[in-house]
């Protein structure tokens, strides 16, 4: 069976992570490797055929690869993503694709210059059936038109020592952001993927409110859409118990989605026609509570984004998750942080310049420093962060 030679940049949590969906894969294998912490180098040196690198440019002329994982602190995804394209390498990025929306658009570009490489992103969340359902759902218009959604995402708590894993972690200039940019991209990616991008936006944030950290940990925000549906999004990762509650206002009904199961309360007559028809003052469509089946989990989701990146290598297909559609979750975190800093409504498109300019000077004029750092734990169970 024909293999794709992979190699990672970054080797940390994530990087690790990967390395080890690679090795239960038989479509692609690890040939290369490339961290700046040497130690995290070593711990791969005794594989055999696996090289080990500590400079991107190193790794780049030398490993014998013929397409990149890129697991490596947020700024430098642009960097090396465009780096491994003029090398004519395909690319897999980890979320988000950049910090912000200008950076998205140069990797963008730079793809576009290349179209025989592919370009994918591990947005791993679109995996899990349940989503995948919901999105079933909405594009055959079983639910109608949707007219209000609501989501929750306050479970995806973190502990100081997870920010003090890592000197680059929730500042300004070492992540470019919080909530919004490390946990809540699967849930602004899935916002989009179900929802498409808002017309409006408008948001307020806590910066550090739960945490030692400068960026945000907790976020509420208002989208407006150009059908006249509107949205809620709430994230936090400093309750706990938290939420993940996704709910649906739709012509046909409501559908809930928590604690991994999909509630569908179906009116038998859309909501429109049965008011504008009905003599009855205080009538409501009859409907059907219907429990739609569809598991809320999915153990290999990183594994299954790598082993479809390396199939639509090896026979030149689709990705199943293009890169370039990381600017639209991008974006709306973007969006979500701007009109915070600025007490504005956003508008959209989102000017990315405008935001550009908004973080440089926050990381410009940042003055936090981490106090009792912890070494970043690369070999930490992960299964209870997704």
């Amino acid at each position: 069976m024909q293999q794709v030679k992979l190699g990672i940049i970054g080797l940390g949590g994530m990087g690790s992570l990967h390395a080890n969906s690679i090795a239960g894969l038989r479509n692609c294998r690890l040939t290369a490797v490339c961290d700046i912490n040497a130690d995290q180098v070593k711990k791969f040196a005794g594989e055999p055929e696996l090289a080990g690198f500590t400079s991107c440019d190193d790794f780049f002329q030398a490993a014998d690869i013929e397409a990149v994982v890129i697991a490596t602190p947020h700024y430098s995804h642009p960097v090396l993503t465009e780096k491994a394209f003029a090398c004519g390498k395909h690319v897999l990025t980890e979320k988000p694709i950049a910090v912000h929306k200008a950076d998205a658009e140069s990797m963008i570009a730079a793809a576009a210059k290349h179209p025989e490489l592919k370009f994918a992103a591990m947005f791993n969340q679109r995996t899990i059936p349940a989503h995948r359902k919901i999105k079933q759902l909405i594009d055959d218009g079983a639910l109608g038109e949707i007219r209000r959604i609501n989501w929750i995402i306050t479970d995806w708590f973190r502990t100081e020592i997870y920010y003090a894993s890592g000197d680059w972690r929730a500042t300004w200039r070492g992540e470019g952001g919080g909530v919004l940019l490390n946990q809540c991209p699967h849930q602004l990616d899935l916002l989009q993927w179900f929802f498409g991008v808002p017309d409006r936006i408008r948001a307020c944030a806590a910066f550090g409110k739960y945490h030692k950290i400068e960026v945000e940990d907790e976020v509420s925000a208002f989208l407006e859409y150009s059908n006249g549906a509107t949205g809620i999004f709430i994230a936090s990762t400093g309750e706990s118990p938290g939420t993940n509650r996704l709910e649906i206002a739709a012509e046909r009904g409501r559908l809930v989605y928590e604690n991994g199961r999909i509630e569908f309360k179906r009116n038998e007559i859309p909501v429109a026609e049965f008011s504008a028809a009905t003599d009855q003052r205080f009538g409501r469509p009859e409907c059907w509570n219907i429990e739609i089946p569809a598991a809320n989990t999915n153990p290999t989701q990183h594994r299954d984004i790598i082993e479809d990146f390396a199939n639509a290598i090896l026979n030149d297909t689709e990705v199943m998750v293009p890169a370039s559609e990381g600017i639209n979750s991008l974006e709306i975190g973007n969006a979500m942080l701007l009109s915070a800093l600025k007490d504005k409504t956003v508008a959209m498109p989102l000017d990315s310049a405008e935001f550009a300019a908004e973080l440089k000077k926050l990381a410009d004029n940042s003055k936090f420093e981490k106090k009792n750092l912890t070494v970043d734990g690369a070999d930490e169970d992960f299964s209870t962060s997704f």
